[in-house]
């Protein structure tokens, strides 16, 4: 057994030294799709999750404890699972003055050398300086929503009433407090000399101190017994996933496409792979005879075959895993921030395996069952002309085109195989497409996502006439929609669903309708995918809420695309609420006129001393998946160019004799190459064809199903435009034929002794 077993070593040694080229580009194939999900796997969950990026790499605190003194900081860190304190920290509540708003915020004292636990993450400017009191740098998303930039003047008025201006030193990201407005009030760090000049007054301050723990999953127990040790102390209490919560968009589009790309790209692989492995059990037929004469067993060659493809397949996870590694370490230091969790990884490297064995064991096991005979040549089959051949010759076409229609489907397995091969990876770049067309429509039209009016006007100290008569004297301003948004009771359930009444029955906003129709009088409402499903209703029914106490019966006349709350809004005129909660509007929706720059109008309106509110676009929230689309589809490329290859090489092999009887029967080089290309390119055609049409004819009924079952509703799918589709297809066929074009060509310039073929 060991002497077989040192054989079997040194013939797969051996054949692997003989076709270095072959073997190199199928480890490739496998660590390029090994490398594209874990790239895709961690923009992901980076894009959709930021907290867990900022935490890792501000060593976040998973607790936070609000206390109206200092507490007993040594007993909290005696605490078991206690790692960490970072703390205690004054903070202190006032109010930003901003162009005639008034914006609540939060000072939180932080020392001028930053802390080791949760420490801000610098994004704009410069950190506190000791020597400069009166700067403050405030959390970016509040920033960016306010308008504000390192070195703008910061007005902050205390709970005394006195008015004191700061300057903005930098912006800083933190993974201990959630995105704003999600996360109210607004956060800004000061030195604790700043903070006193604020709010004087000890009384008026609080203390929070942070915890951070060994294990994430005993939060609940430790909070409890920090609550004991301090008793009466905590005032309240904050967690990681609170802040988690807040930071989470909705994934599961992002998720069905990721699942789909991976899984795409998986077969995509497992083909090109399959492909290899049976293109070279057919060129060792002969040796594989040999074998069998010397006395190997079929499972002996078979597990021969099987460790010498599953050994290259295990090369590529490896090399798939330290370049993906390498990629998220390196070459997005800006977007990724953490490695991507056990779980997701596992998965793949366990996923990427079993399809590189399962590819690999069907040739090897046909490899095994070869019969001993020496001399048994590897011949392609024969047999009457294809169809296609056959119309070829009917229509007179040149005879090199004749012969590659021939050539074309000569060995059938084998052109399913790379027609499979170009098809699958198309049909999702084709997906891909259709993706990025409809994040391109939401882009140019808002309102098929709900926001015909991408900014709202508060009235703050200004009354609701007057916001009203401020806003419709800008010139870019064509309508004001009153509005107010409430939390609502539904019957049978135990939490409030999201109320917004926009507009009048009379003048309803143009909400996005794709069932039914928009609601003309009181009573009527229109309601998202989400709240349908949530309240078992459909379209037509009347549902009875109750908002601050008020019974309200609405009747829902239509379905919305409704992006917010996963779906579960539901829509109505503002004269359908009661006169308490309608008066007076909360905010005015408003609607630009085309080709306005929301940006500009709303700094004017901002100058007016309004406090306005730009919409933020869902395809900006989804900006992540174009990212993921490009690497997929650059791997999926590379991988049906494998299959491409293989594909081309077996056909070479095929006909390496018949090239000089075709230059013998007078066909020039060209002529030559040009059959070697027709055979290939015909395979390319029909997978790019059939892949390109697949894709097209599902990707808007993919997302749709994904948006109604994320509550969003159906109806915001759209297929790749003409332009896109067309110039995939012409892509992906000029490429595959330059491609083919290389070997080729070599092939036709080759001199061949003419061979007698050995009868099959």
């Amino acid at each position: 057994m060991n002497v077989w077993q040192s054989a079997e070593g040194r013939w797969v040694r051996a054949d692997l030294r003989a076709r270095r080229g072959q073997a190199a580009l199928t480890v490739l194939a496998v660590a390029g799709i090994v490398t594209a999900l874990i790239v895709a796997a961690t923009l992901l969950e980076d894009g959709t999750n930021p907290w867990r990026g900022l935490f890792e790499r501000s060593h976040g605190a998973h607790i936070w404890i609000h206390t109206k003194d200092v507490p007993d900081v040594p007993a909290l860190r005696a605490l078991n699972g206690v790692t960490e304190v970072a703390g205690p920290y004054r903070s202190a509540p006032a109010t930003l003055v901003d162009h005639g708003r008034r914006v609540p915020i939060a000072l939180q004292e932080t020392p001028p050398v930053l802390p080791s636990v949760a420490r801000p993450l610098l994004r704009e400017g410069h950190w506190l300086n000791a020597g400069r009191q009166n700067e403050i740098v405030v959390e970016w998303s509040f920033a960016r929503a306010l308008g504000l930039r390192p070195g703008d003047p910061f007005t902050v008025t205390g709970l005394n009433g006195a008015t004191h201006t700061l300057t903005v030193a930098g912006l800083a990201e933190s993974g201990d407090q959630g995105f704003y407005p999600e996360w109210t009030p607004g956060l800004a760090w000061a030195q604790g000399p700043t903070l006193t000049l604020v709010e004087p007054a000890p009384g008026r301050t609080e203390t929070v101190t942070g915890l951070r723990l060994a294990d994430p999953a005993a939060t609940d127990l430790v909070v409890q017994r920090a609550v004991f040790t301090l008793r009466n102390q905590v005032q309240r209490v904050s967690t990681w996933r609170e802040v988690r919560a807040s930071m989470e968009l909705d994934n599961r589009l992002l998720g069905l496409l990721l699942a789909l790309f991976g899984v795409a790209g998986l077969v995509a692989a497992a083909l090109a792979v399959a492909n290899a492995t049976g293109g070279r059990v057919l060129t060792q037929v002969r040796d594989l005879a040999t074998l069998k004469s010397l006395g190997f067993t079929a499972g002996q060659i078979t597990r021969m075959l099987v460790v010498e493809h599953g050994a290259l397949g295990l090369a590529g996870i490896v090399l798939g895993l330290v370049a993906g590694g390498l990629i998220n370490a390196f070459a997005l230091p800006d977007t990724v921030v953490a490695p991507l969790a056990p779980g997701p990884l596992v998965a793949i490297v366990l996923g990427t395996g079993l399809t590189v064995l399962l590819a690999v064991w069907l040739p090897a096991w046909r490899g095994g069952r070869t019969p001993p005979l020496p001399t048994a040549p590897a011949t392609p089959p024969r047999g009457h002309l294809s169809r296609l051949a056959r119309v070829a010759f009917l229509v007179r076409l040149p005879p090199a085109l004749v012969l590659g229609a021939r050539d074309a489907f000569t060995r059938r397995t084998p052109a399913a195989l790379t027609v499979c091969g170009v098809a699958i990876p198309m049909m999702m770049i084709t997906i891909g497409l259709g993706c990025w067309a409809t994040l391109d429509d939401f882009i140019r039209h808002p309102e098929s996502v709900g926001q015909a009016a991408p900014l709202s006007v508060r009235p703050g100290d200004l009354t609701a006439a007057e916001v009203y008569e401020r806003a419709m004297a800008d010139p870019d301003v064509v309508a004001a929609y009153p509005g107010t948004e409430l939390d609502a009771l539904v019957p049978g359930q135990t939490r409030t669903v999201r109320t917004r009444a926009l507009g009048t029955a009379g003048d309803p906003y143009p909400f996005p309708v794709a069932e039914g129709r928009m609601f003309r009088d009181q009573g009527e409402a229109v309601a998202g995918q989400g709240l349908l499903d949530l309240l078992g209703v459909r379209i037509g029914d009347r549902v009875r809420i109750t908002i601050g106490g008020t019974p309200l019966i609405v009747r829902i006349v239509g379905r919305v695309v409704e992006p917010e709350q996963d779906g579960e809004v539901l829509s109505m005129g503002i004269d359908s609420l009661a006169a308490k909660d309608a008066v007076p509007p909360g905010f005015y929706a408003l609607a630009l006129r085309p080709g306005a720059d929301p940006g500009q109008t709303r700094a004017r309106l901002q100058g007016q001393g309004l406090e306005v509110a730009q919409a933020v676009n869902p395809a900006d929230r989804l900006s992540v998946i174009r990212v993921i689309i490009v690497a997929l589809v650059t791997v999926l490329a590379l991988i049906g160019l494998a299959n491409l290859l293989t594909a081309i090489g077996l056909g070479l092999r095929d006909h390496v004799f018949d090239l000089a009887v075709l230059k013998a029967m007078g066909l020039t080089p060209r002529q030559v190459m040009a059959t070697l290309v027709t055979g290939t390119g015909l395979l390319v055609v029909a997978g790019v064809l059939v892949g390109a049409s697949a894709g097209a004819l599902w990707s808007r009924g993919l997302i749709d199903m994904e948006g109604r079952d994320s509550g969003v509703g159906a109806g915001i799918g759209r297929p790749p435009t003409p332009g896109m589709f067309a110039a995939a297809v012409l892509i992906a066929v000029g490429a595959a034929l330059l491609v083919a074009l290389i070997p080729a060509r070599r092939a036709a310039r080759a001199q061949v002794p003419v061979t007698p073929r050995l009868p099959g």
